[in-house]
């Protein structure tokens, strides 16, 4: 339904996006991650048409956005960062015939109150529904919940959810919970590249806390308990756990299968005062951290990961 292809930009000796590659399927919600400057917004502009590419295109529902903006246009939902509306216009002037749309996104009560007037959340409401008059086939939401409340969040999220089965949706975002909320698919995104791309528990499996224990202790870690978990055949490392949930240990895998078995049953045998006991699937925050920090000078670049 959406194809990015090779989609590159420069602005002078910068380049923004760098030969960006990818496909978005009906019924697929994608993240798509990324640091401040990655070229997230960059990419998002090319795809729709609000920006031209200095090489690639993107192709909407069939149609070349280069060839026939027109048509691929008719087929978006577009919401931008800091989406302008006029601000002396209520919302039920700006969009019109959106009764139906205004149930979904919730915002009748302010249907007829100048925007100008609405809060932060309101106005990002009232963009969401303008990126959705037209029932469009691709759907791309650039922050779609910035300025939110949690309330707020948790319904856009629902309407995120309930209209993925027919469209292909775009979130460009810069928070993990976001992703790991909604999103089937993520691809991360930095320097203008892309260096990672999966579901979010691929992605997180990536973290080094994929399967790891955590062992949490009523008093300080007992050097005893610590050198009987690092001898389980499973256990590669043991270390302190300095994370804000009191004392214990981290016991991380010498390889990719799970060892929490293996460490409740060591603990039930010795009968140790644990109060908790958990497995961890990953940490998607980690591993957005190792793949987007700058590389040393000098340092091999990163190349995309399938």
């Amino acid at each position: 339904m959406l194809e990015i292809v090779h989609l590159t930009k420069k602005f002078g000796p910068l380049v923004a996006v760098d030969d960006v590659s990818f496909t978005v399927p009906a019924g697929e919600v994608l993240g798509f991650l990324g640091p401040n400057g990655a070229g997230k917004s960059t990419t998002m502009k090319m795809i729709t048409g609000f920006l031209a590419p200095t090489a690639g295109t993107a192709i909407i529902c069939g149609h070349d956005i280069l060839r026939k903006p027109l048509r691929a246009k008719r087929q978006i939902g577009y919401l931008p960062e800091g989406a302008p509306a006029y601000p002396d216009m209520s919302a039920a002037e700006f969009l019109d015939f959106i009764a139906h749309i205004a149930e979904l996104i919730n915002i009748a009560d302010i249907m007829h109150q100048p925007i100008e007037t609405l809060s932060k959340g309101y106005r990002r409401r009232v963009g969401v529904a303008q990126a959705l008059l037209h029932d469009p086939a691709v759907v791309i939401l650039d922050e779609p919940t910035d300025g939110l409340d949690p309330n707020q969040k948790h319904e856009m999220r629902g309407i995120i959810r309930a209209m993925r089965a027919d469209k292909a949706i775009i979130i460009s975002t810069h928070l993990l919970e976001e992703v790991e909320a909604v999103c089937s698919r993520a691809i991360i995104i930095a320097r203008g590249r892309i260096l990672a791309d999966g579901t979010p528990a691929e992605l997180a499996a990536r973290s080094p806390y994929h399967n790891a224990v955590r062992v949490a202790l009523p008093e300080a870690g007992d050097p005893m308990i610590a050198g009987e978990l690092a001898r389980l055949p499973g256990v590669r490392s043991v270390e302190p756990a300095n994370d804000g949930d009191g004392a214990g240990w981290w016991v991380f895998p010498r390889g990719p299968d799970p060892i929490v078995a293996e460490v409740a049953e060591l603990v039930r045998r010795r009968g140790w005062a644990v109060t908790a006991l958990r497995a961890e699937r990953g940490r998607l925050d980690d591993v957005f951290r190792a793949i987007t920090m700058p590389e040393p000078v000098g340092s091999e670049p990163h190349r995309a990961a399938a």
